[in-house]
């Protein structure tokens, strides 16, 4: 009983089955788990677990700098590490129902510090081989990429649980309540938050750039149905957009380690660069096509 009550619990600590990937399910989210579980009994916080995400993801890249197998190995662990807590905040969260604004942000700016500092350490390490100034401006490319490819691959996850679970299951926001927030808060006595709400206004209206038939349709089923969108239509939706949530998690975090982690191992880091922006980009453009291909034909149902 006490067994399927654990798994029960597990299950409730997932977004859904719908977005999570085979080894976030098998791996990362039992581990985020019992981690979310020991946190809860310490009474210790889904932004602490954040933050010392940050720090730990922090530190692996830095050692990605060193060519040393040893330190490289130390940093797979240690990035390793900080992915299970960046799952053990989330399910912490929901465990607990202490979702918030600020956590959100956080969660979604942890990863970028991480992959900052691991570019850096690439870019330090190459830099004396012979690449000079155009390992640089290879990384600065990359990591504009990937901002891209986070970002959307987080957009169409938030979409889709939207459709899937209501407002209450997803974090989609808008830009336009981010830009109403912004304004309503003052830099005297909000500081922190506007700040970070400053950034996060621009990251949703970067999302919404990229997907002008979706919001198209978003707007239409809004006007015509309010909150009570017909069931026949979130299914709908579900079952068109469900297929693309396998690339969303390849866009994510798994798929592009481990790519990282090899390009490592056989010091050759620039292979990791040269994925991100052909493999991936390529995946984007797909997955943006067909995304906004089956949303505009959803609209013209609406007219």
């Amino acid at each position: 009983m006490e067994k399927e009550n654990r798994k029960k619990e597990l299950e409730a600590s997932l977004k859904s089955l719908d977005t999570e990937e085979f080894i976030d399910i098998h791996f990362y989210r039992p581990i985020g788990y019992r981690w979310a579980l020991f946190f809860k009994q310490l009474g210790i916080s889904p932004n602490s677990v954040t933050i010392a995400s940050i720090f730990l993801g922090v530190a692996a890249g830095i050692l990605f700098y060193f060519t040393d197998i040893r330190m490289t190995l130390c940093g797979i662990f240690l990035l390793i590490w900080a992915n299970s807590y960046d799952s053990a905040d989330g399910q912490l969260a929901r465990l607990t129902g202490q979702k918030s604004e600020l956590g959100r942000i956080l969660d979604g700016i942890s990863g970028d510090f991480w992959f900052i500092t691991i570019y850096a350490s690439i870019c330090l390490r190459l830099y004396p081989e012979g690449w000079g100034i155009w390992i640089w401006i290879l990384a600065a490319i990359t990591g504009f990429c990937h901002s891209k490819q986070a970002a959307m691959a987080d957009y169409y996850r938030n979409i889709h649980l939207f459709f899937l679970k209501g407002k209450a299951g997803s974090e989609l926001d808008s830009s336009t309540q981010q830009i109403k927030l912004y304004k309503s808060l003052s830099w005297k006595n909000n500081f922190i938050r506007k700040f970070f709400i400053f950034f996060y206004k621009e990251y949703t209206a970067s999302q919404e750039q990229l997907t002008p038939k979706f919001q198209l349709f978003f707007k239409m089923m809004k006007e015509k149905h309010g909150d009570n969108i017909p069931q026949g239509l979130k299914d709908e939706f579900r079952d068109l957009s469900k297929p693309l949530m396998k690339y969303t998690n390849i866009l994510s975090f798994n798929t592009r380690v481990i790519v990282l982690f090899i390009s490592l191992l056989i010091n050759k880091p620039w292979i990791y660069f040269v994925f991100e922006i052909t493999v991936l980009n390529i995946l984007l453009i797909y997955m943006i096509v067909r995304h906004e291909s089956f949303c505009m034909k959803l609209y013209k149902k609406l007219l």
